[in-house]
């Protein structure tokens, strides 16, 4: 089966990561909580306060709403792969809302070590979200108990908060990447002045174009990591007529060229 990004409203989005070769991605925005298991090589997690270091067979959950460093090291057999689960906003909120006592996880909670009943449950999580013909009661209930799993171990991811304008733009953007988006359209369907748009992204510390460029370059990592697109139309996908434009604005935003990813990973 050929890498891919699969979403399930109501449930969740999931995909494999594959590489061949180290790489570091700087700067890296986590929109919404996410679990990730690593199966082959190990991954580096940094932020401003901490490290973590995941190895295979381990898991670490990541709160959303903040910016990391990762970097992806493959095993002695030269693969590196991983699988990621990000769960609808509604189970999050509702895992909360029935768990008062459990801790937030603020930034990282490593999970190392887990019992084969843990990935098997992911698995079945991962599966819930793929298969269409699963009642959607139950693919809820499956994705529901990873959240269940790590609270076992101390942690939960907190409900959704306000968004800042700054998320707001990234989300409005992100539901259509190709667009040629302008100050004026954003503005509108976020109901404010240019203006005052303008000067609420300034007060968060980013801008317009910021946000629209790492956007796409973000999502087309995704692309790359996580299906068997071909360059040319992930380009297209994030907004870039030209294939070499979009592979000199990736190369500025990560400090490698596109095809760096791709190498071998989609033969593994």
């Amino acid at each position: 089966m050929e890498p891919r990004i699969i979403h399930r409203p109501g449930v969740g989005t999931t995909a494999g990561v594959l590489q061949k070769q180290e790489l570091e991605f700087k700067r890296l925005f986590i929109d919404q909580p996410v679990l990730i298991v690593v199966e082959r090589g190990s991954k580096a997690l940094r932020w401003a306060q901490g490290e973590y270091i995941i190895r295979a067979g381990e898991a670490i959950a990541i709160a959303g709403g903040q910016t990391v460093d990762i970097i992806n090291r493959p095993a002695a057999d030269g693969s590196y792969r991983a699988f990621w689960l990000v769960w609808d906003a509604a189970l999050i909120a509702a895992h909360a809302l029935a768990h008062p006592a459990q801790p937030v996880i603020r930034h990282a909670w490593p999970l190392p070590g887990q019992p084969g009943e843990f990935m098997a449950a992911f698995r079945r999580a991962v599966d819930a979200v793929e298969d269409e013909a699963m009642p959607a009661d139950i693919a809820r209930h499956r994705a529901s108990e990873m959240l269940l799993w790590i609270g076992a171990q101390g942690g939960k991811f907190a409900p959704a908060e306000a968004l800042t304008v700054g998320i707001k733009v990234r989300r409005l953007i992100g539901s259509d990447l190709a667009r040629d988006w302008s100050a004026a359209a954003i503005a509108s369907a976020l109901a404010m002045s240019e203006a005052t748009l303008r000067r609420r992204l300034a007060d968060e510390d980013t801008s317009l174009s910021e946000i629209l460029l790492d956007a796409r370059m973000s999502f087309a990592l995704n692309l790359l990591q996580c299906s068997a697109q071909p360059v040319t139309q992930i380009a297209y996908h994030v907004g870039y007529q030209s294939p070499s434009h979009f592979a000199v604005r990736f190369r500025q935003r990560f400090g490698f060229s596109p095809s760096a990813i791709r190498q071998g990973a989609l033969r593994a």
